[in-house]
């Protein structure tokens, strides 16, 4: 099994971040053939999806998780910024981690997919994500 672990600069407002890019450095990297991508966050208040992105649903899952799990003072952990305690809720809806099949060193995600991070907490501006390639 091949990994690695890049850094991942979110800033310090909720965002959704392709990964794509760098995915498939790392594939080209070690000459992926056919196999599984595993995509994981070690954080406990991130996520990864894969959704279209540079239409709008970026926009649109920040604000469906905006309505679901609202930055305010209902939540019981309640250590840094206001309504922390829902980016601590976050993987429960929104995974950390995600495995994609690879076919000749390529992700077969559909038309319009990506592999995404998102990331609602303001309070951690850099992430890591650990990309690791299981060959078939």
């Amino acid at each position: 099994m091949e990994s690695i672990v890049i850094e991942v600069r979110t800033g310090t407002h909720e965002t959704v971040v392709d990964l794509d890019a760098e995915v498939e450095r790392f594939l080209r990297s070690i000459r992926a053939g056919d196999g599984l991508l595993n995509v994981w966050v070690p954080h406990a208040t991130a996520g990864v999806a894969i959704i279209e992105t540079g239409a709008g649903s970026e926009t649109d899952l920040l604000a469906a998780l905006r309505t679901v799990l609202p930055a305010d003072d209902r939540w019981q952990h309640r250590h840094g910024s206001p309504g922390h305690g829902r980016d601590h809720v976050l993987p429960a809806f929104i995974a950390p981690s995600a495995t994609v099949p690879v076919l000749r060193g390529r992700p077969a995600l559909g038309t319009w997919q990506s592999i995404c991070l998102v990331d609602t907490n303001g309070d951690n501006p850099v992430r890591k994500v650990r990309l690791s390639f299981l060959s078939g």
